[in-house]
C-alpha cells in the first residue's frame, strides 16, 4: 500500500515562563542540542520525505535560526505563531502544502517521539483518520471540591501525548472555526467539529519538557540511549 503524505507541525511558541530563565524551554540545550533540535530530527528520521514547520514566536524566529545554524539540526521552515496554541496550530495548517494525505502535530518540547512511536501513529491516522497517542495513568488521583476532596479511578483516565495525527481536510476544516477556551489540543478542535478520534499506545518516555526538574529526567532518557 502507498504510504501516506506526512505533514509535520511542531509547535514550539511557549514562553517557558514554568521552566524559568530567560529563554523558552524550546531552546534549552540537552545532550549537546537545544531540545527543539531534539524534536526536529526525531521526525525527519523517522519520516525522511515529510515537510516540517516549526512555529515560534515571532520575537525568537532570528534567534532560532542563529541558534540552529550551531547545531545539526534537519530542515525545516519557520512561521509565526499566535497568542494562543490554536492560532500557532493554525499558522502552520496554512504553511503546509494541499498536497497532504496526513497532519502531524507535535509539541516542540516533546524531543523523545521514537520513530516507532511515530510510524505507529501515522498508521493509526491513516486506517482510523486520526491518532491520539495515550498512556495508562499510574498516579492516584483526587477530586477537589471547595475544602473536600474524594479519591478518582484511574482505570479509564489516559495521559494524552502528541504527535497527534489526523486526515489533513479533517484537520484544516476543525480549524476554520474561531478559539474557545475549551481547546487544550488538536483532539479537543477536532472533537468540537463533530468528528470522533482515535486512541493509539503512546510511550512513558515521549514526556514533555515544562520544569527545572523534566530537564533532569530527559538528560536520564538520553544517557539510557548511549
Amino acid at each position: 500500500m502507498e504510504q501516506p503524505r506526512v505533514g509535520i507541525i511542531i509547535v514550539a511558541g511557549g514562553s517557558g515562563k514554568r521552566m524559568g530563565g530567560t529563554l523558552p524551554k524550546q531552546f534549552s540545550i540537552i545532550g549537546g542540542r537545544p531540545i527543539l533540535a531534539h524534536t526536529i530530527n526525531a521526525f525527519r528520521k523517522a519520516l525522511p520525505a515529510s515537510r516540517i514547520v516549526v512555529v515560534l514566536p515571532s520575537e525568537y524566529i532570528e534567534f532560532w535560526k542563529n541558534l540552529s545554524a550551531r547545531f545539526e539540526v534537519a530542515k525545516h521552515s519557520v512561521v509565526e505563531g499566535g497568542k494562543e496554541r490554536f492560532y500557532s496550530v493554525k499558522n502552520g495548517i496554512e504553511a503546509l502544502s494541499d498536497a497532504v494525505d496526513l497532519i502531524a502535530v507535535q509539541d516542540g518540547v516533546r524531543p523523545f517521539a521514537s520513530k516507532e512511536l511515530i510510524l505507529q501513529a501515522v498508521a493509526c491516522a491513516a486506517a482510523n483518520g486520526s491518532a491520539i497517542p495515550v498512556v495508562k495513568a499510574v498516579d492516584s488521583y483526587r477530586m477537589v471540591e471547595g475544602e473536600e476532596s474524594h479519591i478518582v479511578d484511574r482505570t479509564p483516565l489516559r495521559i494524552v501525548q502528541t504527535p497527534q495525527i489526523f486526515a489533513a481536510p479533517v484537520l484544516r476544516a476543525a480549524y476554520d472555526t474561531e478559539f474557545r477556551s475549551e481547546f487544550t489540543d488538536d483532539a479537543s478542535v477536532i472533537e468540537y467539529s463533530g468528528e470522533k478520534v482515535s486512541l493509539c499506545e503512546g510511550d512513558p518516555l515521549n514526556i514533555k519538557i515544562t520544569t527545572p526538574n523534566d530537564i533532569v529526567l530527559a538528560e536520564a532518557i538520553m544517557a539510557m540511549d548511549k
